[in-house]
Order: C-alpha cells, then structure tokens, then sequence
C-alpha cells in the first residue's frame, strides 16, 4: 500500500497465506524491490504456530530483523474450514416473532430434486437456539413493531439459559433500516455482558431473508474463533518484535484491518484462494493475456477461476459447506484433488481419488510422518515428476520407496499385472485426477458460455505447475503460464492486495427517471459510507475508487444480473446496460418490459502497491540442464532433462519432456511440449506443433 508503511520505517512488506499441508510467504523490499519465497508446514492444530516459526526462520535466512517488517498481509482459511466441519462457535438467533423455522424452511428446496434419499443441510443453528422477539419492519422500512425494555429483558435471559458463545439477530424487513436493527442488536448485546450479537441488517442490508440470516449467523459461527486466532498471532507477532500492521486479506479479493476482520469474519471465509486469483490476473495482465483459467492446486484440494477481459469474475452467491452465502466473493470454484488426495480402491476394484486427503499431518505415505494410504504427491514421486530428495528445496526430503510400496499394494488390491506397477497405478491415478478436475471444469465453463480452449491456463500453488501440464491435455488447451513465484502465489496476491470492502442497500423499485435519480442518492451515500471506512482502516490514502453496480431484472423474473454503472448515468444508460447484459447472457432483450432494481452494489477500493516485475535470474537464452531422470507418461519412460529455475534466463527454451524445479514447486514439461522463458521470468508451455 503506498501510504501503508506511515508511522512504520519497516522496508519489507510480507504475504503470507496459511494453507492445509503449507504455510506460504512473500517478502517484498521496497528498497531493492526483491522478492522472496518461502514455505513452513502448516500446524493445523494452532494455524499461528507455523506462521510466527515460518516468519522467523524468513527473516534470519534473508539476513532481516523483525523491525524490518513494514507491513503483514494475513490469508487465512480458518473461518471456511469451520464452517465446512462444523466446528464453530455455539451460537443462537435472534428472529421477528412467526419466523422461528427460517433456518429450517430456508428455500424449500431438496440438494438433489431426483434423489429420494438426498438430505437437507443440517441448519447452522438448532431450533431450540432459535428465540422469537416482537420487531419487525414493514417493507419501506418503518418499524411495525418495536420490543419494549420488558420483551429485550425476556430474550436476554433466553439467551442467558443457552449458554452461547455468540448469536445473531435477523428482523424481518430489516434491510430497509439496518441502522435500528444495529440498536436493537445492541440493546441486546449490552444485557448480555458483551456477548456478540451479529446484526443481518448492518452487516448485510440485503433483500432475501433466510440468505440475509445466514450471513448474521456464519458470521457469528466464526467470530469468537477468529477473534481467538488473531489475538494469538498479534502477540506472538509482538513476541518476536513485529509490531507492524497486519492486514487480512478478503473474499471480495481485498483486504481488511484485523479490526474490520474481527467485526466481518465472514468477509475472510475465501481469502486464500482470492488473492492467488487477483495475483493471476495482474501477471497476466502483464503478459498480455486477458482470458485466463486459473488453476490451484494445493495439498487438499484443486481451484479454479475465469477471467476475461483482464477481470476476475465477482460472484455474488456461493456455496460455503452445503450454505448459500451472499457476500460477492472472487469467483473460484472447487474442482478437484490436491497432493494429499488420497488412492484408494473400492470394493469393485475402480482406482479412485480423494475426496479423503492426509493433509499436512500424517500427510501422504512419502512424509513419513504415519500416513499409510497412498496420495497424488507419492504418484509424482512414482512417476518421475518430483525429485523426493529436492522437495521443498531440500528442506523437506520425501520418502520415494515408501510412496512406490504403498502404491504397489494398491496394484495389488486391483489386481494390476505386469511390470512397472507402481508408476503404472500412479499415472492411472493422475489420470482419474485430471479427468475429474476436466469435467468440473467443462461444466463451469459450459455454464458461462465459454470454450475452454479459448484460454491460457495459469497455475499456481505448491502442485499446480506438477500438475497443469497433464490438465492441459486433458481439456485441450495450447498454452500454460507458469509464474516465476506460482508456488506461492497466494501470498502473492495478498502481499499486493487492495484494500476493499463491499457496501450495499437493497431498493426494490421499477426503473424511471425518479428512481433513477434515487440510486443516484443512495450510490452517493454509500460512496460516503465507503469513504468513512477506509479513512478508518488507513488515514490518508489517497489512492481509491468506487465501482457502482446493481441488481436487476425484467419485472416478473426470478432472480437478477448484476449490471455495472458508471457515475451518473440516467435511466436510459442503465436500461441499456441490463439489456445488454440480459441479451449476453440469455441471448434476447426485451425492450418494452419493464425492468427492477433490487440491490445497489458499491465496491470501495483502495489502491495497493504493485509489486515490482520479476524478471529472469538466467543470462539471456540460458537453459543449463543440471541433470536428467526418467519420467513415466503415456505408459512408458522418457529421460526428462532437469532445469533450475532461478538458471534460465529469458529466451530458454526448454523441449519436453523436461522438468523445471525450485524451492516452492516443480513444473512438468511433458513430450510434445515446448517451453520457454520470458522477460518476466514466466514460463510459457506450449503444445508443439505438428
């Protein structure tokens, strides 16, 4: 940020993102406008512990003292791992009177219409936590009932007797007054000696009441966690002598003060994933590529996101855990395995992948750390991809017979004859990997209109590069972008992350010249909300911008597009937008109906500090081959010359089959592939023509 460091003499900014197997940081100096990677084992048992030993280890290898820290950008995963295994706090909810069974109703919709045996999603809270109070609203916002000292006195005590860490308060039609809900929340709260209570209305003012609920009560899930989390890592933070900023990166593929994040947990469920996304998108902005899928992989799971045009996509609706959340968030879906995804057979003898993965710890068979199921980083070892004696630049040497024995007793479960059963198994269990993360893929892209073929595919994360060459195939793309930090690009993002946050107010009205004029109002006072909130998270910054858009449809429709506005325009300009983007989507417009605004969005952004461009280590055209191994594909061997990273300078060009390895990750070039490396220090595949 250029005005982050103010009050600081720190030189480095640091990114940092807590993933399931690795803990990832970037250090950037703002002196020299180096960067520097590197990765510590996560600790899921206390996710800080790992990130206070990682940064101290960073700064003694990179010969820098903790007074050197200018600024901490923090991804985290913790609040969307919670929610998924339902470990969060014990909350309850607070709702208009004749509204007890929202959670239970929620849509009236089964999770499969055509299986008779598909189950609800549990609901985050039980019904018995789930008390009824006299307030409500009418639809234009007037208080139709207001609860007396007496009524906040009886829910109080309701409260009391459950025993609650946290709880939430939805009001009907309290998107239309979020700043009387926010009292009525707080009259509550301070009966309650301090207990948290998450006001739907202020933290999300939108229409749609079971969704405005789940934001109120995810948020409070994760809250006391959070605050928990974060109170550990600023002491141990200040243990170590860092006594710099910390910023929490975001969903929306911002970042948030600790503060803000403490307030709005709910707005960091996605942050890890964003960041890689954001960092995507700026280095193939750079690259001159505007259409790009990107590709994470991690140890748990695989990524993806689109973007066209040079934008990440901004979904306003998602699902978290079975849960739909309504918060826009950078659009990334889950499409597949990680290199903790575990082999197995079942009981028909069908080779599968995942969805079990060893995680971090016992991890895969070649960690030696317990594991005994077979998972996809022991296939690499198998197959010749990753050298077990290089892995984590030798910091963390695998076990490679025990990934192939482990490997050949799945042969054995299956009944595999034949030689080279190990890397055998292992490249039919890529295979079902890939095929998996292809199909996932298809659909997604299908859904959007668009041909994957038409993009350049842009991996990252610890097995992303290992991974993407054998994606590529799969799906038919040309051309994979390999950045120079893809093993950590995560922290990337975050290192170089915007700071942002969401504001929006739901309007419910027929578009005309009036109305008109009254989202004009309401953009304006939500532009001075936005304005309030980024004096308080960095005073001074000069650098930021508003992004208008809203919700509408044709009257009578269902659900709404999202439309972007510029400052301004009337109603005619807004019409046109919609019907374009109702004759992108849908293929028609229909230019007598008339047309709804729902939701008025504004994104309040201010402006992050690019990181300086990498550029080549090598001298220019330079591919020393430091060694060759074998590598197994298409069911035989190929010697693979093997390739430094930080040794190839701009204008290598590498011919598969050859690998590409660094401290963070290892890049496969498969046979019928060329590489090559250019000013940035990316790595170009592409498949080589016939």
């Amino acid at each position: 940020m250029k005005d982050f460091a103010q009050g600081s003499t720190g030189r480095l900014r640091i990114g940092i993102d807590v993933g399931g197997t690795f803990t990832d940081f970037v250090m950037a100096d703002s002196r020299t406008g180096s960067v520097a990677l590197y990765k510590e084992p996560s600790t899921p048992d206390d996710p800080s512990r790992a990130l206070i030993e990682g940064l101290e280890k960073f700064l003694a290898r990179e010969g820098m003292q903790p007074s050197d820290v200018g600024g901490l950008m923090h991804g985290t995963t913790i609040g969307l791992n919670a929610i998924i295994q339902r470990r969060g706090a014990r909350i309850g909810l607070i709702v208009s009177k004749g509204y007890r069974d929202i959670l239970e109703i929620a849509r009236c919709r089964m999770p499969s219409s055509f299986d008779l045996h598909a189950e609800k999603e549990v609901p985050l809270v039980p019904r018995a936590r789930v008390i009824e109070i006299d307030a409500r609203f009418s639809r234009d916002g007037k208080l139709a009932a207001m609860p007396s000292a007496a009524e906040l006195d009886r829910v109080a005590e309701a409260l009391k007797a459950q025993g609650l860490d946290a709880a939430a308060l939805m009001l009907i039609n309290g998107y239309a007054d979020p700043e009387t809900e926010g009292e009525i929340a707080a009259q509550l709260a301070g009966r309650l000696e301090g207990l948290p209570i998450t006001s739907a209305a202020t933290i999300w003012p939108e229409i749609r009441e079971y969704e405005r609920t789940l934001v109120a009560c995810l948020n409070a899930y994760i809250q006391p966690l959070m605050d928990a989390y974060f109170a550990r890592l600023t002491e141990g933070l200040s243990r170590i002598g860092v006594t710099a900023p910390l910023l929490v990166t975001a969903s929306n593929g911002g970042s948030l003060s600790v503060a803000s994040a403490v307030a709005r947990p709910v707005e960091t469920i996605l942050s890890g994933p964003a960041s890689g996304v954001m960092a995507a998108v700026r280095q193939a902005g750079q690259s001159g590529m505007e259409n790009i899928i990107t590709f994470d992989m991690g140890g748990t799971s695989s990524d993806m996101a689109v973007a066209t045009g040079g934008e990440a996509g901004i979904a306003t609706r998602t699902d978290i855990g079975g849960l739909p959340l309504v918060l826009p968030v950078v659009d990334v879906t889950a499409i597949g395995a990680g290199g903790g995804s575990i082999i197995w057979a079942d009981a028909q003898g069908v080779l599968k992948v995942g969805p079990q993965s060893a995680g971090a710890h016992p991890g895969p068979v070649s960690y030696g750390q317990g594991g005994t199921e077979p998972a996809v980083t022991d296939c690499f070892i198998a197959t010749g991809f990753i050298d077990p004696a290089r892995f984590g630049g030798g910091r963390m040497p695998l076990d490679g017979p025990a990934a192939i024995a482990a490997l050949d007793a799945v042969a054995d479960r299956i009944g595999m004859e034949g030689g080279d059963r190990p890397a055998r198994l292992a490249e039919g269990a890529l295979a079902v990997a890939s095929a998996g993360m292809a199909g996932s893929l298809f659909r997604t892209m299908a859904e959007r209109g668009l041909d994957p073929r038409d993009f350049v595919l842009l991996p990252f994360g610890g097995a992303g590069p290992t991974h993407a060459n054998l994606l590529a195939e799969e799906i038919g793309i040309a051309r994979i972008l390999v950045p120079i930090a893809a093993g950590a690009y995560c922290a990337m993002g975050a290192a170089a992350a915007d700071l942002r946050r969401d504001f929006v107010r739901s309007l419910r009205v027929t578009l005309d010249a009036a109305t008109a004029a009254q989202a004009e109002d309401t953009f304006a006072q939500l532009a001075a909300e936005g304005n309030a909130w980024l004096d308080d998270e960095l005073p001074g910054l000069a650098e930021r911008r508003a992004e208008r858009s809203a919700d509408m449809r044709y009257a009578g429709q269902a659900y709404e597009l999202r439309v972007s506005f510029a400052d301004g325009d009337d109603a005619a300009a807004m019409a046109e937008a919609f019907h374009r983007e109702h004759e992108r989507i849908y293929g028609f417009r229909d230019a007598a109906a008339p047309i709804e605004i729902g939701t008025l969005r504004l994104a309040m952004i201010g402006a992050g500090e690019p990181l300086a461009p990498s550029a080549a280590a090598g001298e220019a055209g330079a591919a020393p081959r430091r060694a060759s191994r074998p590598l197994f594909h298409r069911g035989g061997w190929h010697q693979a010359a093997i390739h430094d990273r930080d040794t190839l300078g701009e204008g290598a060009v590498l011919p598969g089959p050859a690998v590409v390895e660094q401290p963070e990750t290892t890049t496969v070039i498969l046979p019928g592939w060329t590489g090559t490396v250019d000013a940035q220090g990316n790595l170009i595949i592409e498949r080589a023509q016939a």
